[in-house]
């Protein structure tokens, strides 16, 4: 039986966490002649979801997988390397999407990488210095989360009926410009996290 000291030495869940959809990515290191570099991909035209747009390896944690698992996991299939090739240096920061969604990144090293990838799921890799993301911040720009209620909301049963003063708020939505590449959403916010961790742990 679960005691007093289990309860004290218990790592917090997140309330309502089972609502969110998980995934994990890797955000690559890629040594060039230039330095180090973060490797992104650019999505197939032909993905249902965010074609043409840039990301990091990734995909969702299926049931019992480990997150670090799963970022390996999808790199090889994208990528199309073997997992000897991934050097796994740590986690990154968790993002949290006002949209129910959690992704865990892992910051990992690309041993002899030769720009390989999988055409089905990726249309490009793109190499692009860590200076240029430590030395240019973001531009940032705001959207607003307005709460609307089901036709079936049961506002009698609540102060001020209709009229009660739901709460509204925003977050800020992150773009890198680096020549013609545009990284911005969650990545962004990704790429951010990483590029001062891996400055200020020296990694790579």
């Amino acid at each position: 039986m679960l005691g007093m000291a289990d309860f004290a030495a218990r790592r917090p869940g997140m309330i309502g966490e089972d609502r969110f959809t998980k995934y994990a990515v890797l955000v690559p290191i890629v040594e060039t002649a230039e330095g180090q570099t973060l490797l992104f991909e650019k999505r197939s035209g032909s993905l249902r979801r965010q074609p043409g747009e840039i990301c990091f390896p990734g995909g969702k944690i299926e049931r019992g997988e480990p997150p670090q698992t799963c970022a390996v996991r999808e790199a090889t299939e994208e990528l199309c390397i073997p997992e000897s090739q991934i050097n796994i240096l740590g986690p990154c920061d968790i993002f949290v999407s006002p949209f129910d969604i959690i992704i865990y990144p892992f910051i990992g090293e690309l041993i002899d990488y030769r720009y390989t990838y999988n055409p089905e799921e990726v249309a490009d890799v793109i190499a692009v210095p860590v200076d240029h993301f430590l030395e240019n911040p973001p531009e940032k720009y705001k959207s607003t989360i307005v709460s609307r209620q089901s036709e079936d909301f049961p506002f009698e049963r609540i102060p001020g009926g209709e009229n009660y003063p739901w709460a509204s708020g925003s977050y800020d939505v992150l773009f890198y410009q680096y020549n013609d590449l545009l990284i911005w959403g969650i990545t962004a916010y990704l790429v951010q996290s990483a590029a001062e961790l891996i400055d200020r742990y020296r990694l790579g």
